[in-house]
């Protein structure tokens, strides 16, 4: 079921359709579009120095779901991968920068999720590394932001090769993107394929993906979408080639990611991709 479009933007809409009327104009797509820009807009600076408000995948009805909300981030918790099921966040410029560095922090477990939950030991000699959803250098503003990206709610089993190159790209990519223009939406997590044998580490058998998935939504000017999805092997994957649509990704994942958005825009943003756009 299609959640509701975000009540401030779809009044901001109405007031800039109710203009138009006023001066004999017919309300456009590109002026609810551009009504949606103005508000963000005006909203940015607030976000930078406040806690980010940013909008969330839909509910999900077919799998175990608790939701986490943290400094940085949003977290869909499974308790029966002990993994997430995507996890959220709003990157503005200013989060791409801060005194906080990772070197300091530790993998430590989640206490707010019941056991059996992801310890260190999981990852002990298992092969994977304790991969990032939301990464730690994206929380480099705020010492509780950074320490709780640490939390196992945030990691994933995943490939070394992996975590060192590919996703790291993307990561740096949406960092870059965000001080291009001034923030962007991000939603990430595993994949599992259900014709695949089910793989687990560790005692607390935590789920293997089988690849993972990353969204990333740009509402400055006109609003855009982009997505990744990167097996979870060490084999070199070109960027060019694992560029899906958001539709793509809702496909593979049985996820909504952008349910607040008008249909309109949502319609046009999830249906195309492209690296050129951006």
């Amino acid at each position: 079921m299609k959640i509701p479009p975000h009540t401030a933007v779809m009044a901001m809409a109405v007031l800039l359709a109710a203009t138009a009327c006023k001066k004999g104009q017919q309300p456009t797509a590109a002026t609810q579009e551009h009504s949606i820009s103005t508000f963000y807009a005006q909203t940015e600076k607030k976000q930078q120095t406040e806690k980010p408000a940013y909008e969330l995948p839909a509910p999900l009805t077919d799998r175990n779901e608790q939701i986490l909300k943290r400094k940085g981030y949003t977290v869909s918790y499974n308790s029966t991968t002990r993994c997430a099921n995507w996890v959220a966040w709003h990157l503005t410029r200013n989060h791409t920068y801060g005194q906080n560095q990772r070197g300091k922090e530790v993998f430590h477990e989640d206490e707010s999720v019941a056991q059996p939950r992801a310890t260190d030991w999981d990852y002990y000699n298992s092969r994977y590394d304790r991969g990032h959803m939301c990464p730690a250098g994206d929380n480099k503003w705020d010492a509780q932001a950074m320490n709780e990206s640490f939390l196992f709610t945030n990691i994933c089993p995943q490939n070394h090769g992996l975590n060192k190159y590919e996703w790291n790209d993307v990561e740096m990519l949406c960092r870059d993107w965000s001080r291009k223009y001034g923030a962007i939406d991000i939603v990430c997590g595993p994949v599992y394929d259900s014709r695949k044998e089910m793989k687990t580490i560790g005692k607390n058998k935590v789920r293997v993906p089988d690849a993972f998935f990353k969204v990333v939504m740009c509402r400055t000017g006109e609003p855009k979408a982009i997505a990744f999805v990167y097996d979870n092997i060490g084999k070199k994957q070109p960027m060019n080639q694992h560029v899906y649509t958001v539709d793509q990704v809702e496909k593979l994942t049985g996820m909504d990611f952008f349910p607040q958005l008008p249909d309109d825009v949502e319609n046009r943003i999830e249906a195309k991709a492209s690296l050129t756009d951006w």
